[in-house]
């Protein structure tokens, strides 16, 4: 059927989540989740003493404001939120 998800790990802040997806979107979840936890490492080194959750705030606020600092266009931008409430969906069903 091609509409079937297959399940595949993820891990986002050391947290590890078991998601389904589609195998079409496999590829672009997995892209997201290294950009989210490149971000992470990259705030953890300039900002250290943090919490995660700060951490995770300062990547949504980057994220957030890319579009408006010249950042990636705005169909790389849908793609990526695309990519990321399909992850937030799937973490959902997890918990």
């Amino acid at each position: 059927m091609a509409n079937e998800l297959i399940p595949i790990n993820i891990v986002i802040a050391d947290r590890t989540y078991r998601i389904k997806t589609s195998p079409k979107d496999e590829e672009a979840v997995r892209k997201t989740v290294k950009i989210i936890n490149d971000k992470i490492f990259e705030f953890k080194s300039l900002y250290a003493g943090k919490d995660m959750q700060d951490y995770i705030a300062m990547v949504i606020i980057w994220y957030a404001t890319q579009n408006a600092s010249g950042g990636p266009s705005t169909a790389e931008l849908e793609k990526l939120a695309a990519s990321l409430l399909k992850i937030e969906e799937q973490i959902d069903k997890v918990l």
